[in-house]
């Protein structure tokens, strides 16, 4: 078998906060809630994701 793709599906910015997750049904990153209160950070920071080098987008399969 081939190997199969993984995707993110949270993400949080390293400089303000934010918190994101991916929504199937949009399609798209929405601000996620954390305790009932949206994680937005700043609207005014260039976002620094958490996703980089380490997150290996390929795993084996079972």
């Amino acid at each position: 078998m081939e190997p199969q793709l993984r995707r993110p599906t949270r993400r949080a910015c390293e400089r303000c906060g934010r918190v994101e997750r991916w929504d199937d049904d949009a399609a798209t990153w929405l601000v996620a809630e954390t305790d009932g209160e949206k994680r937005v950070g700043s609207p005014y920071c260039i976002h620094e994701w958490d996703i980089n080098g380490r997150f290996a987008p390929f795993e084996e399969p079972a």
